[in-house]
């Protein structure tokens, strides 16, 4: 097995959450390239130590331009706040380093376009961590959208919950913050929504938006004062498809009594599917082809032959979502080792742009009222 050395840009929920991708495709998948966790940078040292010796890295940096020169560091894998993505993957990129992402890409679609543009022109092998590509039931109706068998599409609908904000009284964050951010609701799972409408229907061609902030003051984190909300908490967009498709698409972080709710549908001239995060191992396929018998039919997507599960248990024993970053890093150790792109399967910094396109114009329409076009 030939190595291959990773440096992870964070240590926070997300940091974790790849740091244990890369060791489980180190230890339980068939990759020709063998993950060795090498370093992780952060800012706040006690803590930084504390993830870093868990997951056994063998060294730390509080400045990640460090990590980024570390000579056994072969791969860039920033999973910082988004107002940290671009400059450590533009320097990461111009070092020789392969590079990894997580959503969205950039705040503005300039500097999605010069990640993007700069990946390119090194010919970088790059992800954009858009992990619920590699949910093995997602997977599943792309291959069955591939194939046909659901006919003409007419409609997508593609919905995004959380109420963590549904609190007026909860405290402000840099999630909160345009400069910080970006987008609220839209950017942080409005780029889900969209990344998979793209995946599973295709381009764009117009969208029409509308962006809300309901709480526009919250509590500093000390409590002491109160500051600006500069961002939506929820959008809802009309979208058409380059293919004659629809689609509606929803997010919000205030939606009461959603913890974390991503709910998908297809509808076709022949079929259609339907699928919820909540049940991450099910995807719902219902075919006219079945005459009388025709329903809506769930399938378990825990066979050895679905997607990525021939490296987890026998069949019925389910996954959970943190196994989608070990299934989307082993895509990306296999295509660095062929040395190929990561798409279309993967999501790749030019999707991270066309997605930063798609936002930009749902949130000019919801300013001007109009229909926006998204041809880039």
């Amino acid at each position: 097995m030939v190595g291959l050395g990773v440096g992870v840009i964070g240590y926070g929920f997300m940091g974790r959450a790849h740091s244990l991708g890369w060791r489980n495709v180190a230890e339980l998948t068939d990759s020709p390239l063998t993950p060795s966790l090498v370093a992780m940078s952060g800012r706040n040292v006690e803590a930084l130590r504390a993830v870093a010796s868990r997951f056994g890295y063998r060294r730390t940096y509080t400045d990640f331009r460090e990590l980024v020169r570390d000579p056994e560091v072969q791969v860039v894998d920033n999973t910082a706040p988004n107002y940290l993505h671009r400059e450590p993957i533009v320097e990461a990129i111009e070092a020789g380093k392969h590079v990894v992402c997580e959503k969205p890409l950039a705040n503005t679609v300039e500097d999605a376009y010069e990640m993007y543009k700069a990946a390119k022109r090194a010919g970088t092998i790059h992800m954009l961590a858009h992990n619920y590509r590699f949910v093995p039931a997602i997977v599943l109706a792309k291959q069955i959208l591939s194939k046909g068998s659901l006919g003409k599409i007419y409609h997508f609908r593609g919905l995004y919950l959380q109420q963590w904000l549904s609190d007026p009284k909860a405290p402000i964050s840099w999630r909160l913050k345009r400069e910080l951010a970006g987008y609220g609701a839209l950017g942080d799972l409005g780029s889900h929504v969209i990344d998979l409408a793209r995946y599973l229907i295709g381009e764009m061609s117009e969208v029409k938006g509308h962006l809300e902030t309901f709480v526009r003051r919250r509590p500093s984190p000390q409590g002491l004062n109160e500051e600006e909300v500069t961002v939506d908490d929820s959008f809802q967009a009309l979208v058409k498809f380059e293919n004659g498709a629809s689609g509606v698409i929803e997010a919000s972080r205030m939606a009461t009594g959603h913890d974390n709710f991503l709910s998908l549908e297809v509808n076709g001239s022949e079929g259609a599917l339907r699928f919820n995060l909540e049940r991450l191992n099910e995807l719902e396929v219902y075919y006219t082809s079945d005459g009388e018998t025709r329903g809506f039919r769930t399938v378990l997507a825990t066979q050895s032959t679905h997607p990525y599960m021939r490296f987890w248990w026998p069949p019925g024993h389910v996954l959970g979502w943190e196994h989608t970053f070990t299934h989307e890093l082993y895509h990306f150790t296999l295509r660095v080792s062929e040395d190929r792109s990561v798409g279309p399967e993967a999501a790749t910094f030019e999707d991270g742009w066309r997605t930063a396109v798609v936002m930009d114009k749902i949130a000019k329409s919801s300013e001007t009222g109009k229909w926006e076009s998204v041809t880039t």
